[in-house]
């Protein structure tokens, strides 16, 4: 899955407004703060903090 530029520079994670990494792997976006992953499913980010998995 290619994420676009733009998006990876205006995606927060929802819980705290922080910063999201996407790992080599692009499997989930990760909030270091929150230890929290947002999985991505069939190429579709998936931004609900309860479906979000802890690290």
């Amino acid at each position: 899955m290619a994420i676009s530029k733009e998006l990876l520079e205006v995606i927060a994670c929802p819980k705290c407004h922080g910063d999201l990494e996407l790992p080599q792997s692009e499997d989930g976006f990760l909030c270091h703060a929150c230890k929290l992953k947002y999985p991505i499913r069939d190429d579709i980010p998936i931004m609900l903090i309860e479906e979000a998995l802890p690290l």
